[in-house]
């Protein structure tokens, strides 16, 4: 009888090492931050410098976390003035707005700011700003909800990123606890009734 034959795998020797540099596709850019760590002296303009981070954060959401910081530092030094301030609220809820999936990722860049832009001036600081630019659309809703069909897909992103922001902007209280806008929560309850009243 004869003896099974054992096979042996040839040994390979891989060139591999943990200490390898990290790969990236070519054209992949590892960051945003490095490419932009200037911040707004590279751009002509204050809103061209936010629309680019927009863009960015819209299609590459993942690197809201690594690059947020940076980009709020560079607004408390480009963001001076009331004019300025009220650009980028503007800026921001047009992406929100406009942007089918931005909502979310609007939202959350709004409480972030909320909490880290230093810019208070008299016409109100980042979040009052900001709902008072969403109490501007709130006021037309039964005009948007008869309207035609672009002005009621207008009013309808409106509503998604006024509930985004609902469940995404912290209030934060003297005592460090943290809440919810309850004036969006009514808000959206109007919205809603103003959308029921006018199904299409």
């Amino acid at each position: 009888m004869a003896k099974p034959q054992v096979v042996v795998a040839p040994v390979l020797m891989s060139k591999l090492s943990v200490n390898a540099p990290e790969f990236y596709p070519s054209g992949y850019s590892s960051s945003y931050t490095e490419s932009y760590e200037d911040g707004c002296e590279d751009y002509p303009t204050l809103s061209e410098y936010v629309q680019d981070f927009l863009n960015h954060l819209t299609e590459q959401p993942g690197s809201f976390e690594t690059e947020i910081e940076q980009f709020a530092e560079t607004l408390n030094g480009c963001v001076t003035t009331d004019d300025a301030l009220q650009e980028l609220v503007e800026l921001i809820y047009q992406q929100a707005t406009s942007i089918p999936n931005f909502s979310y990722m609007g939202a959350r860049l709004c409480n972030y700011l909320s909490h880290h832009l230093t810019i208070s001036p008299q016409s109100g600081n980042f979040r009052q700003l900001l709902l008072q630019r969403c109490r501007t659309e709130y006021e037309v809703k039964d005009q948007a909800a008869k309207g035609d069909e672009v002005t009621r897909k207008r009013f309808h992103a409106f509503v998604l990123f006024l509930g985004e922001l609902y469940l995404n902007l912290e209030i934060k209280g003297t005592n460090g606890q943290v809440t919810r806008a309850d004036i969006l929560q009514v808000g959206l309850r109007e919205l809603l009734n103003a959308l029921f009243s006018n199904p299409m």
